[in-house]
């Protein structure tokens, strides 16, 4: 499968943070960490309670994210349900 316009002509960025200020501010935990190659947001991914990578795309609409996570890197788009490694 080719690979969407979106993951096409996006690249890793580590974050700059390695929380969700999200869930900081409410006292939670999360599972795992997702970076908005868009605009550098760091919410926690859907496995976490409060799912606030996917919160933040439902809000602005910037459609790819990347793990966050020190040993993965992978990027995946929203919008076509589509992962790259």
């Amino acid at each position: 499968m080719a690979l969407c316009e979106h993951l096409k002509h996006s690249k890793y960025k580590a974050p700059k943070v390695h929380v969700c200020e999200e869930c900081v501010k409410l006292g939670d935990e999360w599972v795992h960490l997702r970076t908005c190659l868009e605009c550098g947001h760091v919410g926690c991914c859907d496995s976490s309670k409060n799912k606030h990578a996917t919160k933040h795309y439902n809000h602005v609409k910037h459609p790819v994210i990347a793990s966050a996570q020190p040993d993965e890197r992978w990027l995946y788009c929203y919008i076509d349900d589509q992962m790259a490694e």
